[in-house]
Parts: C-alpha cells; structure tokens; sequence
C-alpha cells in the first residue's frame, strides 16, 4: 500500500503546483504583456483616471439624452451578480407581458418604424453592453432633442461607434452603448 501510496502524493502535488499555481501564473503574466486592457476587464476611464465602466458590461441608461441598452433579467437589471437570463420559455405568459408592454413604450418612440428584436429581448447574461445599430438609430431623435443636437449629429456618433464583425462575417454589427454615449457626453454635454 505505500508503495502505491507515496507516489499518488507525489503526483497529486506535482500538478496542485503545475496545474493550480504555474499555469495561471503563466497565463495572467501573458494576458497582461499581450492584452493588459482586455486583462483587467476592458474598464472604460475618465480622463482623470476615474473608472466609468466596461465596454463588456452593460449598464443601465434610463435618461432621455442616453442610448438606452437592451433590457436586462440579470437581477435588479445589470447586477453582474446576479447574471443570467429569465430563463422564460418563449410562450411564458410573463415573458410575452412585458415585451408587450417594452414594444408599446417603444413604438411611441419608434414613429412607425419596425422596432428591432434586441429592443424588447433580453441577452443570456442580461448584461449585454452592446445593441444593434438599428435599435441606436431608433433612439437617436430622443437622444437628439434631450441634448439639442440635429438627428444626424446623433446618427453620425452611432456610425462612428458601430463595430462590424470580426472578419466581416462573424457576429452582427454592435453599438457599444457606455462608449457611444460617452462620446456623445463629449460631442454635447449635459446642461
């Protein structure tokens, strides 16, 4: 038995050391020579350093003057403590309610335009930073008249901040919501 004993204990260290401290090790010190902003959570900064946020976080825009982001299951909305969706299946009678009731609140807004999908869904995290480029142009008249800016200095902020697919053909376009509107915070500041 300690024949066999001894170097169970043997291995069972050996890879606690390699696996549980020198690979992590390695891989943090790698993230941080090659990719140190995406390393330390891609944190959006003021210029004075204060951290405003991450550009792979969502966080809740209830002002006029902001895009607003999808809506969000993860608890109280945008609690990364609480991520996850509502796990609602799609013929759950509290799921239907409440896109009901976001595509009315929206359809005022929306002056007969089709309202995007991600307008009134929920992503499976419920902390999805980005939305679609339709669903920003949606909100650009809104955004335009609470900041007195023209529709298109608004629609001219979202192009500029519309990402496309990695590649040109993985993923869809995206608005990041935090850095689009920070930098329409830039363009027209708040009075």
């Amino acid at each position: 038995m300690m024949s066999q004993l001894r170097p169970a204990v043997v291995m069972v260290a050996l890879f606690t050391l390699l696996l549980g401290l020198a690979y992590p090790l390695g891989i943090t010190g790698f993230a941080q020579a090659v990719f140190p902003a995406q390393a330390n959570g891609s944190l959006i900064r003021d210029a004075d350093g204060t951290v405003r946020g991450s550009a792979l976080i969502g966080q809740p825009f209830a002002e006029a003057r902001y895009l607003h982001p999808r809506p969000s299951a993860a608890g109280d909305g945008y609690n990364a403590a609480g991520s996850s969706g509502s796990n609602y299946g799609p013929l759950n009678t509290d799921l239907a309610e409440r896109v009901a009731a976001d595509a009315v609140t929206l359809r005022a807004e929306a002056n007969g335009a089709a309202i995007p999908a991600d307008a009134v869904t929920t992503s499976a995290s419920g902390l999805d930073p980005d939305v679609s480029p339709a669903y920003a142009r949606l909100q650009a008249a809104r955004v335009a008249q609470a900041r007195g800016m023209t529709v298109e200095e608004v629609q001219a902020v979202i192009d500029a901040h519309t990402e496309q697919p990695l590649l040109g053909f993985i993923g869809q376009p995206r608005v990041n919501v935090l850095t689009t509107n920070r930098a329409l915070d830039q363009r027209a500041p708040a009075a």
